[in-house]
């Protein structure tokens, strides 16, 4: 904010250095890190500069002006390359943590390190007759069954409920989900108000969108993905979607 007023800017994009900028829009700055030229996704071995737009802006209320009403725009191709050519972009470079959680693999990578920051120095725990194997955040009205471990690297988020002899590690699942005794899942990403039966095994790489159903005895095979409020009534065998 204090660079975005010094330098009297319409816009600052917080900058990052990245090793492939191909994802991402590219930025060049002149002095005071005015961005000369933004470039969305440029080819691979055209990029001139590793710094990326980070995904986090400053704006004035005049941006407003750069966008028509009742249109869908992109800030990205529309409106920041305008800005270039008024002079009145800026960049702001950090160095530190920055993380992409566009894709699945992405969001573990980022749960596992969010978890690593938190949580430095846990031990094995006991609670109620199950184990959590740490670093791992469960929050409020969780219910576990007995011999159930839950850990490494999991998120369990509010109002769950698990049942008994279940395992989860390195995974993700989402508020007011339902998994019954029995199930085994790993590294995988699960989605609020989720309903899994007993002895299902779901694998790496796995998503189960809101609102799905897994029924009982069910095997989904690595990368699978299901769609929301989806009921899953046969094995899974091969990755694939079921929309």
């Amino acid at each position: 904010m204090k660079q975005h007023r010094k330098n009297k800017a319409s816009a600052t994009i917080a900058l990052h250095e990245v090793k492939d900028p191909t994802r991402y829009g590219v930025a060049e700055t002149a002095k005071n890190n005015r961005i000369k030229k933004f470039i969305e996704k440029p080819p691979k071995g055209t990029a001139t500069t590793n710094l990326i737009n980070a995904g986090i802006y400053v704006l004035n209320p005049e941006i407003f002006n750069y966008i028509p009403k009742d249109k869908t725009v992109s800030m990205e191709r529309e409106i920041f390359p305008k800005l270039v050519q008024e002079e009145k972009l800026y960049g702001y470079v950090f160095q530190g943590l920055w993380m992409d959680i566009g894709k699945p693999e992405e969001y573990l990578r980022a749960n596992k390190t969010l978890l690593n920051s938190l949580v430095k120095t846990q031990k094995i725990q006991t609670k109620n007759k199950f184990r959590t194997r740490n670093p791992t955040a469960i929050d409020k009205n969780v219910s576990i069954g007995e011999k159930s471990i839950i850990g490494p690297y999991t998120t369990i988020g509010k109002n769950v409920t698990i049942g008994k002899n279940v395992q989860i590690s390195q995974s993700i699942i989402f508020p007011d989900t339902k998994i019954d005794s029995y199930t085994t899942i790993k590294n995988a990403i699960i989605g609020e108000n989720v309903k899994i039966g007993k002895q299902v095994k779901i694998n790496q790489g796995c998503i189960i969108a809101d609102q799905a159903k897994i029924n009982d005895n069910i095997t989904l095979a690595k990368g699978t993905k299901i769609c929301p409020a989806k009921e899953v009534s046969e094995n899974i065998l091969k990755a694939r979607n079921i929309c």
